[in-house]
């Protein structure tokens, strides 16, 4: 929602600097989300007028002109603009003037012919990005007016990006009263003046869903001026809000939705076929919009249609077969109140994003719409003339949104907020917002006005009293507390102490949403029942994640998208999957790494991260928690077939994954360098092995070394198990310094090194008894794993 501040003071005007209003916004849960001048900074431009204008005489597209700048003569100037002519008045910028860019009007010659200033279009004054000519002011223009001040220039458009509970702020009406709330000043409404009635002629007005449409006006404004001009001021106001100007009728609309909130459309009364009809589509009927689309409807859709066709997506967006053009003399002015719930997601449904869905889906003020068609009236009559016909009204009372009172106890203010109000203050607060108020033994009852639709429960007034009051201004406090101090089990792991263990080794925490891109998920984890959303913020938010991996892809392609080439991130949250019928949630903790193993840097060469940089990492995570988990082979749709590995738990139940991205994905994603994968959940490594102490042996230890031969699909984890499930006592520790395959080896099998260091604790073992613990150890081998010993 953008806004003119001159325009917000024009109804409220708080002695505030344009600053301490931004903070004031902000504060208040209307956040700002910039402030920008309403055009670049230029000076010495004033409104001038052509007197004449006589060809150029070295120069065909130019004209000698004489133009009257408020001066005591009028002053030669050289334009070549197409649209230039007698008695047109437009903005003149004088000798000494600045344009923006720094651009210093100076006495010239053009093409033999003194100039003593240039004529400017909205272009050259920073006012508009192209244009065709001069900029044509209005004939009532002040001659010699600084022009900075004839267009109120001096003015800021404030952006706020207002939350969806928040849609009586999407007009210039609703955001002043909460700044006259936030500064106590009165607010008062700009009164409705109803037009007077010229002739008695209506359209008939059927509405066949009153639960979706409870309120419908219609009015019939005939003989309007099709060569009426929209007046700068309301052009200027439209274009600081970010609209475009059309026509008059469109303008007045569009005006009425920026300064009351209350959407409106007209129809061309001689394209109607009354009566006009209220209704919910048929399925297979197509409807022509103004923006040349054409949709086929389902059947469920609210749309507005006479006795022949649709006319408009009710709510959404007006068609083109009964659009207002520049011929049009009469027109049927609709305003209404549609349910949010029956707007809400059909404007996506369509691929369309309007300004009248905006509101209508997050609820308008069903009590405002006689204000609105009388303030539009207003307005179209002032600009196109016309004959006013009277109001056609079908209201359904007993379809109103409920606005029920909300009871608010004294007590609660201080013991949630930490302050004390009195009555009036709390009084007041809540009747400048608009609401009523009724005292009771504990406190207040409370209604909400019919713009509120976000005000059900106590915790909202509360919210309300905190935002208006400043959160910045709630009293801080010590919370006293006496309670016993929790206990913290050594054999418990916290979430943090695993985020930091990533932390420590270069990742950083990523936050993404838990509703991901369809194909993404699909990607990703094809093989998934995943959860459809009903009503999506958008395409790419479709569906509910079953992996983190989803989002930090996302990330990735994000980073890689704004040249970091070396990424390393992880998640933590939950997953959510459809098993036996039912949802279910999973707190994972997840992790993503791609690039260089190290930064770039003098001590090491660079390198591309692999398998096993990415298997340390998740080593590093495990060697935190219980013991039992380990590594064995899988294989996973998104993951490449030779570098996937899943980790188990002591009962060989799958509680993580990890691997390197399938080069297919990688492809499709748009990833020029290997990505590693890894998601482990979380309830499987947040408990640890407590250490235990072991009394230390006072004899020597000794270490021997075996090669032995196996087969491939022998892990090492299979070799250094076998070891570990023997019975001798004197083994306390094997590890593995070498593998190799190649030369001098058979095909299929591998040569694994292992040391062991061998210790007993009642004697120094003798030569003797450790060759008979090496051959066991070796028998053991041979028979479980078909092991043999490298000669």
């Amino acid at each position: 929602m953008q806004v003119s501040e001159a325009w917000l003071r024009e109804l409220i005007n708080p002695p505030v600097s344009t600053e301490q209003l931004v903070e004031q916004l902000t504060m208040a849960g209307l956040e700002v989300d910039a402030v920008q001048p309403v055009a670049a900074q230029f000076s010495g431009v004033v409104v001038g007028e052509v007197i004449s204008t006589e060809q150029h005489p070295n120069a065909d597209k130019l004209k000698v002109c004489k133009v009257n700048v408020g001066q005591a003569e009028a002053l030669q100037i050289v334009c070549g603009a197409s649209n230039v002519r007698p008695g047109l008045k437009i903005p003149a910028a004088l000798i000494g003037a600045v344009l923006p860019g720094d651009f210093k009007i100076k006495e010239s010659k053009l093409r033999g012919e003194l100039s003593f200033g240039m004529l400017c279009s909205e272009k050259e004054l920073g006012l508009a990005a192209s244009s065709d000519g001069l900029m044509e002011l209005p004939a009532d223009a002040p001659v010699g007016q600084d022009i900075r001040d004839y267009l109120a220039l001096n003015d800021n458009v404030i952006e706020l990006g207002l939350t969806p509970n928040r849609a009586d702020c999407l007009s210039v009406e609703g955001v002043a009263r909460e700044v006259a709330v936030i500064n106590k000043l009165a607010f008062q409404q700009q009164a409705s003046v109803a037009v007077a009635v010229a002739h008695q002629e209506t359209l008939e007005i059927k509405v066949e869903t009153p639960d979706a449409c409870p309120v419908y006006l219609g009015r019939l404004i005939k003989g309007i001026n099709p060569s009426a001009v929209t007046p700068l001021w309301m052009q200027e106001r439209l274009r600081r809000c970010g609209i475009r100007s059309l026509s008059p009728v469109v303008d007045v609309t569009n005006y009425v939705l920026l300064e009351l909130g209350q959407p409106l459309h007209a129809f061309d009364a001689a394209k109607l076929s009354a009566p006009i009809v209220v209704r919910n589509s048929r399925a297979g009927e197509s409807l022509s919009l103004l923006n040349d689309q054409t949709i086929e409807l389902d059947g469920e859709a609210l749309v507005i249609a006479d006795q022949q066709q649709a006319l408009a997506l009710a709510g959404v967006m007006g068609g083109s077969t009964s659009a207002v053009s520049d011929e049009t003399q009469d027109i049927f002015l609709e305003c209404a109140f549609f349910s949010p719930r029956t707007i809400a997601g059909k404007a996506r449904q369509f691929g369309l994003h309007t300004d009248s869905s905006h509101r209508f889906e997050r609820g308008v003020d069903f009590t405002l719409q006689q204000r609105a068609i009388e303030r539009a009236t207003q307005l179209i009559v002032e600009i196109a003339g016309g004959s006013v016909g009277s109001v056609n009204a079908v209201i359904s009372q007993a379809h109103y949104p409920a606005r029920l009172p909300v009871k608010l106890r004294s007590q609660r203010i201080q013991k949630i907020l930490g302050i004390r109000l009195t009555s009036d203050e709390v009084s007041n607060l809540f009747k400048g917002l608009g609401m009523q108020v009724a005292e009771y033994a504990e406190g207040w009852e409370i209604t909400p006005p019919g713009w509120r639709f976000d005000i059900a429960i106590e915790a909202d007034l509360l919210e309300e009293i905190g935002r208006i009051v400043g959160y910045n201004n709630l009293p801080g406090s010590n919370l006293l507390m006496r309670t016993e101090l929790g206990k913290a089990p050594e054999a418990s792991l916290t979430l943090e102490r695993l985020q930091d263990c990533l932390v420590d080794r270069g990742y950083q925490e990523a936050i993404t949403y838990s509703f991901v891109d369809e194909a993404m998920q699909t990607a990703v984890a094809p093989n998934d029942e995943f959860i459809r959303i009903q009503n999506p913020i958008s395409s790419e938010l479709a569906v509910m994640r079953t992996t983190l991996w989803c989002g930090l892809l996302t990330a990735a392609q994000y980073n890689l998208n704004r040249q970091q080439t070396r990424v390393r991130l992880f998640e933590s949250g939950l997953r959510f999957l459809r098993r036996d019928g039912e949802t279910k949630q999973q707190k994972m903790l997840a992790g993503l790494a791609l690039g260089n193993v190290f930064a770039e840097q003098w001590g090491e060469k660079a390198r591309d991260i692999d398998f096993f940089d990415v298997k340390a990492d998740v080593e590093a995570l495990l060697s935190l928690t219980a013991g039992g988990l380990s590594f064995k082979p899988a294989q996973h749709p998104a993951l490449h077939p030779g570098q996937t590995a899943e980790i188990v738990d002591a009962g060989s139940h799958a509680v993580g994954l990890f691997g390197m991205l399938h080069p297919n994905l990688e492809k499709q994603l748009g990833f020029d360098s290997p990505v590693f994968l890894f998601e482990i959940a979380q309830d499987a490594i947040l408990q640890r092995v407590v250490p235990k102490f072991t009394a230390l042996s006072k004899f020597p230890s000794v270490r021997r070394d075996m090669a032995l031969l196996v087969r491939q699909n022998i892990s090492a984890e299979d070799l250094i198990n076998c070891i570990n499930s023997s019975r001798e006592q004197a083994v306390r520790e094997v590890s593995i310094f070498d593998i190799y395959q190649g030369k001098g080896i058979e095909e299929g099998f591998k040569s694994v090194a292992l040391s062991l260091i061998l210790q007993d604790f009642t004697q120094t073992l003798t030569d003797s008894e450790i060759d008979a613990i090496f051959r066991r150890l070796l028998e053991k081998m041979t028979a479980e794993l078909n092991a043999k010993l490298r000669e």
